[in-house]
């Protein structure tokens, strides 16, 4: 038995913010980002959003999509936690009315919902859990610093969630093998320095006003994460298609984690894949991290652009660093359009 997605769901917050609105208080310009980026506009939590409401959200249209009121086990990827304790996933889970289940967050940036995949499914393949509701919610830009020309035009929220049922490996739906990996010495090239241990420690007694006010929010190393991307992808993607004894002419669609426009092709160039099965939708989103991967199917799976019997990649890379992989072919499931 393995697990195998049944439903699927995607919820953004309403406010949009368009480069155009960005270019009003930074140096920027809505050329210089879409050239750069492929982004043209995201979303931001604003009157009290946060990541557990997104998640609530995403999480209710995905029980709809699978026609299920409960599940055995809650599990939330996100690197924008409500607290840093408790998690947010038990809230969650008394949100949506599912009682007592197991619920627990999982933490790996952008590879968050390849890792979460994987994760639901040992509770699956383990007999822990039949089903199980993962959902990757990220307010993310209240970690940006909005001053910041290089990382502010970049991230978007969002919520985007799907769940996973008990099933058979041969049936459309079931999740095939994963590749995952990482390399935490190169940790700091995406990194928020101060928050956690770490930084508490050694300013302990020192009090929060002596650390820098830059140091509360993301730092980027922009080319070589790019570099790093787009090398850990094409290989990752490279391995689980072998393992899953898929050639690249096969692969339907390709739904790359939507950091950056140029990262996408880039890694589909290297598979040669052709620009049409490559799966976009960075343009109004922006990078939301771990729900970038569950909306972009989402997305997609609404408009009838993605179709029940089509084989899937997809692939993920992010901070830590870390990236990730795995295929399936593609369900027949109802998906409501994103707001």
């Amino acid at each position: 038995m393995t697990a195998v997605l049944t439903g699927i769901g995607g919820f953004l917050p309403p406010k949009a913010v368009t480069n155009d609105d960005l270019s009003r208080t930074l140096d920027t310009s809505d050329e210089w980002i879409r050239t750069r980026t492929g982004i043209r506009a995201r979303r931001m939590v604003s009157d009290g959003l946060s990541t557990g409401s997104l998640a609530v959200e995403a999480g209710a249209r995905a029980m709809r999509s699978a026609g299920v009121t409960g599940v055995d086990a809650v599990v939330v990827a996100t690197t924008s936690p409500e607290r840093l304790c408790p998690a947010v996933a038990p809230e969650v889970a008394s949100r949506l009315g599912l009682g007592t289940v197991a619920a627990f967050d999982l933490t790996s940036a952008c590879s968050g919902f390849l890792y979460g995949l994987a994760t639901a499914a040992g509770l699956i393949d383990s007999g822990t859990a039949d089903t199980v509701l993962f959902i990757g919610s990220e307010a993310f830009t209240t970690l940006v610093n909005q001053e910041d020309r290089a990382t502010a035009p970049i991230f978007g929220d969002g919520a985007g969630a799907v769940v996973l049922r008990r099933g058979e490996p041969d049936e459309p739906g079931a999740l095939g093998p994963f590749d995952l990996g990482s390399d935490g010495a190169l940790a700091d090239l995406l990194a928020i320095p101060a928050g956690g241990s770490r930084q508490r420690s050694a300013d302990a007694g020192l009090g929060h006003g002596t650390v820098p006010t830059a140091d509360w929010y993301l730092r980027m190393e922009g080319r070589p994460l790019y570099t790093q991307a787009v090398e850990r992808m094409t290989q990752s993607a490279l391995a689980v298609l072998k393992r899953a004894d898929w050639p690249v002419a096969d692969v339907d669609w390709f739904a790359g984690h939507q950091a950056n426009l140029r990262i996408v092709r880039a890694v589909a160039e290297e598979l040669e894949l052709c620009e049409e099965r490559v799966a976009v939708n960075i343009d109004r989103v922006g990078n939301t991290l771990a729900a970038s991967v569950p909306l972009l199917l989402n997305d997609y799976a609404a408009r009838g652009a993605l179709r029940a019997g089509q084989r899937v990649l997809l692939s993920a890379f992010g901070a830590g660093l870390s990236w990730g992989s795995t295929v399936l072919v593609w369900p027949e499931i109802q998906a409501e359009p994103i707001n």
